[in-house]
């Protein structure tokens, strides 16, 4: 199993990868570590922080996915109705965009600090944008 280390704004948590049950989006997220980006507060969905990615086509399509991440839970919507984009839960979130609800591949899981989530949400919606950043951990 690949051991990973997701840091956001100040915090950092580690955090596996759903490679049982989302394989194809694990696999290919993997070829992009380490991933540097930077999360903003939803606009729609509730608790939860994004990294808008446009029209990026990373060439998967739907498995294990889900329009209710828990806490925690990183999920990737491959495109289409709506921009491509990874979400990560810090409360309750209703997946959605300006079209409506959405739903994504759940392919990473966050393991530890998951109370650090409901400061890291807030600090993103007060304070602006933060740097995300998901490595393997050797």
């Amino acid at each position: 199993m690949t051991k990973l280390l997701v840091t956001a704004g100040p915090f950092t948590f580690d955090a596996r990868f759903e490679t049982e049950k989302a394989p194809k989006t694990c696999a290919m997220f993997a070829r992009h570590l380490p991933y540097i980006g930077k999360i903003v507060h939803v606009r729609w969905s509730g608790e939860g922080v994004w990294i808008p990615l446009g029209e990026t086509n990373f060439g998967v399509e739907f498995e294990n996915h889900t329009s209710h991440p828990a806490p925690g839970q990183m999920i990737l919507y491959p495109g289409g109705i709506s921009e491509t984009e990874i979400l990560l839960a810090y409360g309750g979130v209703q997946f959605a965009s300006k079209v409506g609800q959405l739903a994504g591949n759940h392919f990473l899981t966050l393991t530890s600090n998951l109370d650090k989530l409901a400061e890291l949400g807030p600090m993103v919606l007060y304070e602006g944008a933060k740097e995300i950043r998901i490595e393997r951990v050797t």
